[in-house]
Order: structure tokens, then C-alpha cells, then sequence
């Protein structure tokens, strides 16, 4: 990655090399032609910008790259930064789209405008309608999805907005994680032509806040929450299987690509997936999954129950692989964030891991197969939220796949 400018403004440029069947792809990750492509889309601004940078990257090879910059403007100009997304598909020219438009996401333009999400929450969520509505932006995605929170004094939900076609598969796993023992939060309301669904907010603590604060949770609720979620048939979703073979498969397009030009990084990739190709091919679903259970999908209660608030991959999958997708979240944040609180997080991976082969009787070759596949999962982190060391993180990524392996 290196430092240009536009118009002698700072931008990050990321080092990508061209994306496999997209001629001319490694424009989209130039900071100087994305912002005469927004200038040409939108037109030239009054006040140049303090800072342009990518933020996200979303690449699949031969079918399209997303790149989400952002643009910060000069303290004095008293502006708030504004997200634009570029898109390269085969054969067409590169589009550009300023959030919170976004042509895959039809409802999130209006549900995020304070507004038209007024009316949209007065139509589909409270029979006594609010005055007022504040929305803040809590994940977006460009092209998959973006989670916005709606406050109206008291009232206070959580708008998820998807593509069209992933709202029914929401909605089943919704009434299959029902019948587990985990809270999960109400669905309040349902948008259909945008996509939209509002779902209650759920007061409590974030696990994984409480986690690296050292208040380790008891692990035997995590488990037990898990164990009920399990037992529920997963032919009563009707979503289908967890696919963790084409996830698996996408990763490692993605870090080879990315470090095809690093000869070390390509030795430490060969040696992932000399064991993680063998166990991606036997590996098959066995029952009832949540399919991306970590940390922060959670919220500690009160009560000191447990709520479940991010449930959309729930179907059949692997339930090991949720505890090893547990563990590979904590021995990643335990790695790259906080120094001073990474032994906590470590502690907590061990606390945890031993608590699940007792309780289960399971393997730890087995457990560790599956944490290490989730590892390597990670390791495409680095390049979609790329930072000046983003190559430096993939090669400890791909190590502490490599070292859980062994």
C-alpha cells in the first residue's frame, strides 16, 4: 500500500494486482481515479477532500469487485465524511454509487433517511407511529447488506436490509433459533419490496466486550444455548445446508490471489491447504447449526442468559464447526486487537475449548481442523478491509492457521 494524493490531499492506495477476468480491476483500488470517477459521476465539488481511502473490498474473480471508499473532508469545512462504491463487472465500465444508494440493496436508500424511514416504521413496525426517528449506520456492506438502527425515544429496532432474494432464508432461521434456549430479538416488522426487516433491540452486553474487560462467561451457557439449538430438527428451517466447501473454496481464491506475487505467503498458503483441501472434501453437514457463532453475536443478559442476535446462517450445517468458528474469532482478536487485552481473550479461547471436549467428548484433532479452516476464513479480513499492513496480517493469519493445524 502506499500514500498519493488528490489535488495534494492524503490517500492510501492499496498494491492489489489485477483481478482474474476483469480488465483494468486494479483501477478500482486507486484512491486518485476513484475520486475522478465520483467527480465525474456527481460532478466537481466545492472543497477537495482532506482524505480519500478504501475501506472494503469485495472481489470475485471473472465476476465483479466492489471497492467502498470513504471520503473525509477538512476539519474547517465542518462536513461529515461521506462512503461511495465503485463496481467492475466483465465487459462493462465501472459504476459508481454514493451510499446509501446501492442498486442490490432496493430499501436502503429510504431506511436510511431519516424521513422516509419514518414512514417506513409507522407502515411496517408501530401501530402508534413515533414524531421522530434516529438512524445511525451499524454495518454496511456494499451489494450484501447493511444493519441500521432506528431509535424513536423508547422504541429502539434494528433494520437489517438484504437482497430480495436472501429475506426468506432470514425468516426461517429466525423461527428455527426460536426454539432454542437462546433470547433472541422479536421481528418487528417486514418491508417487502425493500427487502427490510426490523427486528427489536435486546438490552445487554456485548459478549465480547465483556470478554476483553476479563469477565470470562460461564462457557457452560454458551454450550447449553448451543446444545438446544442443535436438537432443533434443521428440516424445520428449509434453508439449505451450510456450504462450507464453496466458502472454503472462495477464501483460498482470494488469499491466492492476493499473495500470488509473495513468495513466503505462498509456501505458508501451500502449507494450509495441503491439510485444510483433504478435510474440506470429507467435511458434510450433520445436523441443526447456527454457522457463524462467535462473540459478537451475542449479548450477555441480566438475567445471565444469553441472546442470540445475528442468527441468518442458521440451518443445517456442523455444530463442532460453531465452537471451532468460536474459537477462531478469540484466537484472532487475540492476535490482532488489543495488546493489553489479549491475554484475556486467550485465556477465554482455553477456558472454552476445554469445556467443549468435555462436554462433547470430542476430538481435538477434530475441534482443531475446524477452528483452523474458520482461521484461514479470517485471513481474507486483512484484504476486504485492507490497511497499510494488510500483508503483514495475512502472513500472521496464515500462520496461526498453519500452527492451529499443528
Amino acid at each position: 500500500m502506499n500514500v498519493s494524493s488528490v489535488a495534494g490531499s492524503p490517500v492510501l492506495q492499496v498494491d492489489f494486482p489485477e483481478v482474474p477476468g476483469l480488465a483494468d480491476s486494479r483501477e478500482l483500488f486507486d484512491p486518485g481515479w476513484a475520486w475522478q470517477a465520483y467527480c465525474r459521476e456527481f460532478g466537481e465539488q466545492e472543497f477537495e477532500p482532506h482524505r480519500v481511502s478504501v475501506v472494503q473490498v469485495n472481489c470475485s474473480p471473472g465476476k465483479r469487485a466492489l471497492a467502498l471508499y470513504e471520503v473525509e473532508w477538512h476539519p474547517d469545512v465542518y462536513l461529515p465524511s461521506e462512503q461511495f462504491t465503485l463496481r467492475k463487472e466483465p465487459g462493462k465500465v465501472a459504476r459508481v454509487s454514493r451510499f446509501p444508494d446501492d442498486p442490490d440493496l432496493p430499501g436502503l436508500a429510504h431506511a436510511a433517511h431519516p424521513e422516509t424511514a419514518l414512514g417506513l416504521v409507522k407502515e411496517h413496525v408501530m401501530a402508534l407511529p413515533p414524531r421522530r426517528i434516529r438512524v445511525s449506520v451499524v454495518r454496511y456492506r456494499p451489494g450484501s447488506h447493511a444493519v441500521l438502527r432506528h431509535r424513536m425515544g423508547k422504541a429502539r429496532f434494528y433494520a437489517r436490509v438484504m437482497r430480495p432474494a436472501a429475506v426468506p432464508a432470514l425468516l426461517r432461521a429466525a423461527g428455527l433459533v426460536a426454539g432454542s434456549s437462546f433470547a433472541v430479538p422479536r421481528i418487528a416488522g417486514h418491508w417487502r419490496e425493500g427487502a427490510v426487516i426490523w427486528a427489536s433491540e435486546i438490552p445487554g452486553k456485548n459478549l465480547r466486550q465483556h470478554i476483553r474487560a476479563g469477565n470470562h462467561p460461564d462457557p457452560e451457557i454458551l454450550l447449553t444455548g448451543l446444545e438446544s439449538l442443535w436438537s432443533v430438527p434443521s428440516r424445520s428451517s428449509g434453508n439449505r445446508p451450510f456450504d462450507l466447501v464453496a466458502r472454503y473454496a472462495s477464501a483460498r481464491e482470494s488469499i491466492g490471489h492476493a499473495v500470488r506475487d509473495y513468495g513466503d505467503l505462498r509456501l505458508a498458503l501451500a502449507n494450509a491447504v495441503a491439510a485444510l483441501d483433504p478435510f474440506s472434501r470429507w467435511w458434510k453437514p450433520v445436523g441443526t447449526a447456527h454457522n457463524d457463532f462467535y462473540d459478537d453475536q451475542l449479548l450477555l443478559l441480566p438475567d445471565d442468559r444469553m441472546a442470540l442476535v445475528d442468527f441468518e446462517e442458521a440451518g443445517p450445517g456442523d455444530p463442532m464447526l460453531d465452537v471451532g468458528n468460536f474459537l477462531a474469532h478469540l484466537h484472532w482478536a487475540s492476535r490482532f486487537g488489543s495488546q493489553r487485552r489479549a491475554g484475556r481473550r486467550a485465556e477465554y479461547h482455553g477456558i472454552f475449548r476445554d469445556a467443549a471436549l468435555l462436554r462433547f467428548g470430542w476430538s481435538e484433532r477434530d475441534l482443531a481442523m475446524r477452528e483452523a479452516i474458520c482461521l484461514f476464513r479470517l485471513c481474507t479480513s486483512p484484504i476486504r478491509r485492507p490497511q497499510q499492513d494488510w500483508l503483514e496480517k495475512l502472513e500472521d493469519g496464515l500462520s496461526l492457521v498453519n500452527g492451529t493445524i499443528s
